[in-house]
């Protein structure tokens, strides 16, 4: 830490700065956010002051999916139309802003008994449940508890509590496979089959645990996803698969390919900056392929062999932000956690540091960039997986000239006995 600013002191007042700005933004947004909308009803959804959407915006499909697991099932809401027009008479609202059903169905057999519960009630849960599962994941990663509160104020933090997003329980899917693939290799499995639900932050899981060789793990995770399928074809009909197939793809390609508006400022990928800055769709396309294989090369080139763990894992989730042209601000949760363990090590640099805090910052900055038209994330995701690329290659030759190789682990730092 020495080397990363004149003065240790100065790191950790930057790191505190950043940290009660965090704070600041997370209360003053909530504070403002119910201050200016209608007082929200405790057992219905109501309408907030902005672009009229429900109170807890993307709750609200986490709450009727939830109602519909205890009904017929989900199917009728794949249907764009059909939905929108029953949430509009729901809430008695025919200003209701759009809502998509993008979820698979089986997803109903963890988000049911929000439905069992009042609109407000439950989407309270939603937020403190899945923070304190994000927190509980990080601890037992080994991060520093120091780092705890810099993760917790993080930007990506802010956007899950306003929008209601999913975004605290898939890091802490993703964080507790990745610290349990040695310890546990059944229960990294089953986690990772589990973040099926959100399939485009699992894509370079496969060609992770192949190139370590993580058999177990990864017949633990194919047969926790068979089992979700087939328990929710035994429960809704598996004909609830092939209507997801038929209506929701084709719908979420719609969604990528011809929508705008928010999806510009909260997606980091080469394609939406493309479409961002004005290029056409092909261009993008093209974008977004090129940017796609530097990733799955580098991912590939980062775990054919062993390496440091801790700035393997960086890059692994680094590169699924780059991978996928449909990943979201609020799934940067994991990006924090990433920070929180990158932050702590001895060989930071001053470069290291404004990367991180870069990092830390994108979930809000790309969304205020965006407004200007500069794809900002497109930028600083880039250059943070370059400069761990750089730094696991200075680590690599160092080990390679010592004649030793470092211990193989994914688990970031040394769990605590129990953890997960």
């Amino acid at each position: 830490m020495a080397r990363a600013f004149p003065l240790p002191k100065l790191a950790d007042d930057i790191y505190a700065k950043f940290t009660l700005a965090g704070g600041v933004l997370l209360c003053s947004l909530e504070v403002i956010y119910f201050a200016i909308s209608d007082w929200p009803s405790f057992f219905l959804p109501s309408v907030d002051a902005f672009g009229h959407t429900a109170i807890g915006r993307d709750f609200l499909n986490v709450w009727m999916g939830g109602r519909s697991a205890l009904a017929d099932g989900p199917a009728a809401w794949f249907d764009f139309p059909a939905y929108n027009q029953f949430l509009r008479d729901f809430l008695g609202r025919p200003d209701l802003h759009d809502y998509f059903w993008s979820y698979p169905p089986h997803i109903l057999l963890f988000i049911w008994p929000f439905g069992l519960m009042p609109y407000l009630a439950a989407f309270v849960l939603w937020i403190a449940l899945g923070f304190a599962v994000f927190l509980f994941a990080a601890v037992a990663s080994g991060i520093e508890r120091r780092q705890l509160m810099f993760i917790s104020v993080a930007p990506a933090v802010t956007i899950n509590v306003f929008i209601g997003q999913n975004g605290f329980f898939i890091a802490a899917l993703l964080i507790g496979g990745l610290i349990n693939l040695d310890r546990r290799p059944v229960l990294a499995g089953i986690l990772f089959g589990i973040l099926s639900i959100k399939p485009q932050i699992g894509l370079l899981l496969p060609l992770l645990l192949v190139l370590a060789g993580r058999w177990r793990v990864i017949m633990s995770a194919a047969l926790t996803i068979v089992l979700l399928v087939v328990m929710v074809a035994c429960l809704y009909g598996p004909e609830i698969w092939s209507a997801y197939v038929a209506k929701v793809l084709p719908q979420q390609r719609f969604l990528q390919t011809h929508l705008g508006g928010l999806l510009f400022l909260q997606v980091p990928s080469a394609f939406f900056a493309g479409r961002l800055v004005g290029l056409p769709l092909g261009l993008a396309w093209l974008a977004q392929a090129i940017v796609s294989a530097l990733a799955l090369a580098a991912t590939i080139w980062t775990f054919w062999r062993r390496r440091d763990p801790v700035l393997s894992i960086g890059l692994l989730v680094t590169a699924i932000f780059l991978v996928s042209p449909y990943t979201l601000n609020y799934d940067m949760v994991v990006l924090a956690w990433v920070v929180g363990l990158l932050r702590a090590r001895e060989d930071n640099e001053p470069i290291d540091h404004y990367l991180l805090l870069a990092v830390w910052c994108l979930p809000i900055a790309m969304m205020l960039a965006g407004l200007a038209y500069i794809p900002v994330a497109i930028v600083v995701l880039p250059a943070f997986a370059a400069r761990l690329l750089w730094k696991l290659s200075r680590a690599t030759a160092a080990v390679d000239a010592r004649h030793a190789e470092p211990a193989m682990s994914l688990a970031a730092t040394p769990l605590p006995e129990g953890a997960l």
